[in-house]
């Protein structure tokens, strides 16, 4: 089955609003690094020039947030509490693992202006034949994409309004992923109606709703145009970071093959 990756790279070099540093420790570094651990927490003598070409392993160090890349949003990311269950929202490593593998369904919004709501969800499934089924994940096709790497990303996209984060939760869809940076509109869009209509309702709208119904996002998706409408698997299970509002994922499509393909 052909395996389509829809993550987004964490690549230091790109403009992100928190900067992403990657300090790269060569295989010559990490034998002399090695050699200083070894001396200093176990008394083990070795030289750098013991090992063959006087090298060991290189060591990767990042500093970034969990948002960085292709990530999944735990309900705690929404706020502090929340009105079900006990009131106090999951961390990422709270979450169960088969809320992360299941069908897959694109929905694209692209046209939509500035936000999709829950009548726009509706004519799109209308068009591409399908009813969504209770665990499916929903990715949406904004077209934000292209834009990967640059400001622009962070400011052109579509997002979704509560009543349509609300219409997939009624169908019992748990992970709602978008190739966006954000699956609530651009900061400015929002903030530009906040100002003219004086109503916070229209801040985080979609995040918002997680604080009364338990679902997570996945954000930053890659390659979702080379997707079938639907008959395909995602795999996006989360990184386990204790604790954590959020955590990184490699998420990929699975998908099907038609009765009688050959390769």
């Amino acid at each position: 089955m052909p395996i389509i990756d829809l993550s987004t790279p964490v690549d230091a070099s790109k403009w992100e609003p928190e900067t992403v540093t990657h300090a790269i420790t060569s295989p010559a570094e990490g034998a002399v690094h090695m050699a200083e651990e070894m001396a200093a927490n176990f008394g083990l003598e070795i030289s750098p020039s013991d090992l063959r070409d006087g090298e060991l392993l290189s060591i990767d160090t990042l500093t970034l947030t969990t948002h960085t890349g292709t990530h999944i949003d735990a309900p705690s990311h929404y706020g502090s509490r929340c009105t079900y269950g006990d009131g106090r929202p999951r961390n990422i490593d709270e979450m169960p693992l088969d809320w992360f593998y299941g069908p897959g369904v694109v929905l694209d919004i692209s046209e939509a202006e500035s936000v999709a709501d829950a009548a726009f969800l509706e004519r799109e499934l209308k068009r591409i034949e399908y009813t969504i089924q209770p665990g499916d994940i929903v990715l949406l096709h904004t077209g934000a994409a292209q834009f990967a790497g640059s400001m622009l990303y962070f400011t052109n996209f579509v997002g979704l309004e509560a009543t349509a984060t609300n219409f997939l939760l009624d169908q019992g869809v748990r992970v709602i992923g978008t190739d966006a940076f954000s699956l609530d509109a651009p900061f400015g869009d929002m903030i530009g109606r906040f100002h003219e209509s004086n109503d916070n309702g229209v801040l985080f709208p979609a995040h918002f709703v997680g604080r009364d119904r338990e679902y997570c996002q996945i954000e930053r998706l890659d390659n979702l145009d080379e997707l079938p409408p639907h008959g395909f698997t995602v795999a996006c299970f989360p990184v386990k970071v204790v604790g954590a509002g959020a955590g990184w994922t490699r998420a990929v499509a699975i998908v099907d093959e038609p009765a009688g393909a050959t390769r």
